[in-house]
């Protein structure tokens, strides 16, 4: 048994200051709720080594993935719309959760709803786990009486926000690996292979051909100023990764890549159909609209979208409709753009954006097969050529000797 100090607050609301003893922190809670009194600080008690809680440092704690987030959001949803307590159901996840991480956040949310902070509020304890989006659409949940309906929404757009970033990571891993083993392989047989021929030409005498010199000639580089060019590259990625810390750098990049063929396309689909999503699920979540479109602006993923969308605000500010400035952005379709003027006439806005969310997150499967089934082939042709090139261009001068031994 380990004794706890407490701070609880009776049924009447007042503040009562003690000690309980207790095998576990939980079990002290426990045995203070059975006393009607409402925990709000527990701390265990001692002076010694032993005595004293280790607790493991923050690197070293498991991360708190999507998916733990999304289970977390439809369990509680689940439990809040069958009826019971929100302090009973956080209880219940803070014990239960798979992720030890998100259990300990859980069960500080809990202690806070517990001394009169609402859960929405609670939730500011952790930005990083539970975002902005995230602790607004819960505000306006509790508001409304829509709680369970709120997080079921949240884990809907998760799973398909989830699932954007996933596709987006799928289509561009595969020709990035295959660039980077080019690279390598081209590095080895410059500085192992292309030497090896090189003594072996020299012995043999004579004029090389032009191919097989330009080879040569970029081995014989690579080993002088090899070091130099890789102290040069990590330069480069030091001053671009310092560039794209700043404001300008960050949008000139995002408008580079919006302009990239191909993948520039895929970039707008995905940048339109998060917002659609996210606005929609905001919108009809009661979120005021002005909200909403500064929370968009945030998780857009892109300065270009981002600009375009606090412009939108600002003109709404100004008695504007959104369509209008989404428009003069010339970042978002004209599609989009008269689908959202419908859904402000008619009143239906959030389904609007939801259809369209729903269009493009289709369009983004159909352009990342596109993509992936157009970098293959380029991907084949590019590494066809080159190994071949680099084959004949070796071998050249042992053909050459050949025909003029026959």
């Amino acid at each position: 048994m380990a004794l706890f100090a407490y701070e609880a607050r009776t049924s009447s609301g007042d503040m009562r200051r003690g000690e309980v003893e207790a095998p576990s922190k939980a079990d002290a809670r426990k045995r203070l709720r059975q006393m009607s009194l409402n925990p709000t600080s527990v701390k265990k008690k001692g002076g010694g080594l032993l005595d004293m809680e280790i607790k493991q440092p923050a690197f070293m704690k498991p991360k708190i993935l999507n998916k733990d987030l999304v289970i977390f959001t439809r369990q509680f949803a689940t439990m809040i719309d069958s009826g019971l307590p929100l302090v009973q159901c956080l209880e219940i996840q803070a014990s239960q959760a798979p992720n030890p991480t998100l259990r300990e956040q859980l069960a500080v949310v809990k202690d806070s709803v517990e001394s009169g902070v609402t859960f929405a509020d609670s939730l500011k304890k952790f930005p990083e786990t539970f975002d902005e989006l995230f602790r607004n659409l819960v505000a306006a949940g509790e508001i409304g009486g829509i709680l369970d309906t709120i997080l079921n929404r949240l884990a809907v757009f998760m799973e398909k926000n989830d699932k954007l970033r996933r596709q987006i990571k799928g289509a561009m891993t595969y020709p990035i690996v295959v660039f980077f083993v080019a690279i390598l392989v081209t590095a080895v047989l410059l500085l192992k292979v292309v030497p090896t021929f090189d003594t072996m030409f020299a012995d043999f005498g004579g004029t090389l051909p032009a191919p097989t010199q330009f080879v040569i000639n970029m081995s014989y580089w690579l080993q002088h100023n090899g070091a130099y060019l890789v102290g040069g590259l990590f330069a480069f990625s030091v001053v671009f990764k310092m560039f794209k810390r700043t404001e300008k750098g960050q949008y000139a990049w995002h408008a580079f890549l919006l302009k990239v063929p191909g993948v520039g396309d895929l970039l707008t689909k995905v940048a339109v159909a998060r917002f659609c999503r996210t606005l929609g699920t905001m919108v009809s979540s009661g979120v005021p609209i002005l909200d909403g479109l500064d929370i968009c602006s945030r998780t857009a993923g892109n300065k270009v979208i981002e600009r375009a969308v606090l412009r939108a605000k600002v003109a709404i500010s100004e008695g504007r409709n959104i369509s209008d400035p989404l428009r003069e952005s010339g970042v978002f379709p004209e599609m989009v753009c008269q689908m959202i003027s419908v859904g402000e006439n008619t009143g239906a806005l959030d389904i609007m954006l939801n259809k369209i969310a729903d269009f493009y997150e289709d369009e983004v499967d159909q352009s990342v097969e596109n993509l992936t089934s157009m970098i293959e082939p380029i991907i084949m042709v590019f590494l066809g050529v080159f190994v071949g090139g680099f084959i004949i261009a070796m071998y050249l001068p042992i053909f050459s000797m050949a025909n003029q031994v026959n």
